[in-house]
């Protein structure tokens, strides 16, 4: 949640959907922002709000910190960052 902002409309939706698994069913949610902007994001402070006060209610929050880990490799094989130039279709030919 939060590459995109969602469109409208989405917090009531989304709002439903916690609401029915609410202390029924368990659910993972992963985001990239913060929970003070999902209001921002979702379009709706009030939706989201009663989102994050269901959702946060049992849950055990996560902080991820650090360097991405598909760029591990990046910084092991520096060569790896160099691009390399495409091989052409075909030769040319010489008239």
């Amino acid at each position: 949640m939060g590459m995109k902002q969602a469109p409208k409309r989405s917090g009531e939706y989304l709002f439903e959907i916690i609401m029915r698994r609410y202390q029924v069913r368990a659910t993972m949610m992963t985001s990239n922002r913060p929970l003070e902007d999902w209001g921002k994001l979702i379009g709706d402070v009030p939706a989201a709000t009663a989102i994050l006060d269901r959702f946060l209610h049992n849950a055990e929050v996560i902080n991820i910190t650090g360097r991405s880990y598909r760029l591990r490799d990046h910084a092991a094989k520096p060569e790896a960052t160099q691009k390399k130039k495409p091989k052409p279709a075909c030769e040319p030919v010489a008239k």
